[in-house]
């Protein structure tokens, strides 16, 4: 990958507050570096992980971006099942005030045992809340009938590497380019070339944004400006557009105003209302406003390369590519 990371992104649930025959509540999975990340876990999120042979126990964070029970009510039976099995791994769960409170009542259910390395993190304000060598996630204060955030995850941006040069400076391929890539300085011959000689501006990141649930709101445009993929909730047409903001939602021409103003690549829809058999009125409607949408469905696989368009897999299509192998 030459340095490059990819995100991956498997839908496990797009319906919203009932789930349906296909749709199961919210919840993705995204792998990005070595960290496996869930955002949101709603009813059955362990075995929708079984359906998409994502190992529970291959899961290193979870963002939980409101608490209302059709995004967090996977958690009981999720975080049990990683204790049976002997998970000794720190887990830890980032969402808004109470979710401390909610781990605590996960523990009283029944004879629950969830182990003890469950580390949990209140999320007060906006602004970055997790990092690593690779990569960073922020949260940003959506509007919702409880408060919600929405999540950016973004691989941090990384000086290019001048290959010409180095090689003008008489370094060998091989290990010191690796070493001058993560800025440290190297000697050669007796004479320290320091990696700033070799390195030029930081090149662009990729990155993806989640909404969580919300009505539109303008700060979405510069939270996810440039983007190469936005996962937006659409859980209403436009026709119950009075009903979307009662309830506090968006109906799918909000989010592909959000779309096209913030210049991103890809829009992906999610959070469809019962009330709808399919989601092609939604998809539709946006793309009146944004050309590049789907409407996602479960087990739908999306993956992000630095200088590669965004790669959509439906479920058929990868249910006909493993079936093949």
């Amino acid at each position: 990958m030459g340095g490059y990371i990819i995100i991956e992104l498997t839908f496990l649930g797009t319906a919203s507050a009932i789930h349906t025959k296909n749709r199961n509540h919210s919840s993705i999975v995204v792998k990005i570096s070595d960290k496996t990340v869930l955002l949101d876990c709603g009813e059955s999120t362990q075995k929708q992980l079984m359906y998409a042979n994502i190992s529970p126990m291959k899961i290193d964070i979870i963002f939980i971006t409101h608490l209302h029970g059709d995004h967090i009510l996977g958690l009981p039976g999720l975080l049990q099942s990683i204790a049976f099995r002997g998970r000794t791994e720190p887990l830890h769960i980032y969402g808004p005030r109470g979710i401390d409170d909610l781990i605590y009542h996960i523990r009283q259910l029944g004879y629950s045992l969830i182990g003890n390395n469950i580390i949990t993190h209140t999320i007060s304000e906006d602004g970055i809340v997790y990092e690593d060598d690779h990569f960073m996630v922020e949260a940003k204060q959506m509007k919702h009938t409880v408060i919600d955030y929405a999540y950016k995850i973004e691989e941090k941006r990384k000086p290019k590497f001048i290959k010409s040069k180095a090689l003008k400076l008489g370094i060998p391929e091989g290990p010191l380019f690796g070493n001058l890539q993560r800025g440290e300085s190297i000697e050669l011959n007796g004479k320290i070339i320091n990696a700033s000689q070799v390195l030029g501006p930081p090149r662009k990141g990729i990155k993806m944004v989640f909404s969580g649930d919300t009505i539109p709101q303008e700060s979405m445009i510069e939270f996810s400006k440039d983007a190469d993929l936005l996962i937006h909730e659409a859980t209403f047409a436009n026709e119950s557009k009075d009903k979307a903001d009662e309830y506090g939602h968006s109906v799918a021409e909000d989010a592909a105003l959000i779309a096209k103003e913030a210049n991103v690549e890809q829009l992906v829809l999610t959070h469809l209302s019962n009330r709808y058999t399919n989601s092609d009125e939604l998809t539709q409607e946006a793309k009146k406003y944004f050309e590049n949408v789907v409407y996602a469905d479960d087990f739908m696989t999306v993956i992000i390369e630095n200088k590669k368009p965004v790669k959509i897999i439906n479920a058929n299509e990868k249910q006909t590519k493993q079936q093949e192998k």
